[in-house]
């Protein structure tokens, strides 16, 4: 499984994984720059699947609210090689 660090600027969404960092507007564009990446990279050969990870980044979230929310939302997508 892949991991990705993802937070929200207040424009675009962003994931992050070591030297690789992905923006988009949208959830679902920041999932289709992951599984385009993650093809381009040999890391999803043809017919194979493979889950992605997100975990949010909750230091995005105010000191006084984490309390109540944990962890914001994380997230788990599966792939499928093309």
């Amino acid at each position: 499984m892949l991991e990705f660090i993802i937070r929200h600027n207040g424009r675009d969404w962003t994931a992050e994984n070591g030297p690789l960092t992905l923006s988009s507007p949208t959830l679902e564009g920041l999932d289709q720059k992951i599984g385009d990446s993650i093809r381009a990279n040999g890391l999803l050969p043809k017919g194979e699947k493979r889950k992605v990870f997100m975990a949010f980044d909750n230091a995005t979230i105010p000191q006084w609210i984490r309390q109540y929310a944990q962890h914001y939302f994380n997230r788990v997508v599966e792939f499928q090689g093309e």
